[in-house]
């Protein structure tokens, strides 16, 4: 299976901030949302991606004045991306060797969406489901 098979299934959209947003409008966002990271983009371009994590790793730094600063002074800025050609057994391979938990996909060096852990697995998860219940079935049916 392929990236753009979660895709297809998952959607396409992805969320993204300024730069200059704060801390808690970003935390606001993710919060409205319900979901685990951003990227911080501008003109189209990927500046940096922060997460849940990201912002937990900050506030232990700087306190409660993380909330006032700009999200850019606390975002990952090496942001690691995929193609949707690649396999999702690939993609969770690197997403463990690399402890991050989104990935960015990109189609010519533009973004055509992303996919967290979480779709990778709930996916994986759904594969070896079939994969038993085809293997049940043989063994059925030979008896």
């Amino acid at each position: 299976m392929k990236i753009a098979d979660i895709l297809d299934t998952k959607g396409r959209d992805v969320h993204s901030v300024l730069p200059w947003l704060t801390v808690a409008e970003v935390v606001d966002r993710l919060g409205r949302l319900g979901i685990g990271a951003v990227l911080v983009s501008e003109s189209d371009s990927i500046q940096g991606i922060v997460s849940e994590r990201d912002i937990v790793r900050a506030l232990r730094k700087h306190g409660a004045a993380l909330l006032t600063m700009p999200v850019s002074e606390v975002m990952t800025r090496y942001v690691e991306t995929c193609d949707p050609d690649e396999t999702v057994a690939h993609a969770m391979a690197r997403m463990t060797a690399g402890r991050y938990r989104h990935l960015p996909v990109l189609v010519d060096g533009r973004l055509v969406g992303m996919v967290s852990i979480g779709d990778l697995v709930k996916h994986r998860v759904r594969e070896m489901e079939i994969e038993t219940g085809v293997l049940r079935d043989a063994v059925i049916a030979r008896y």
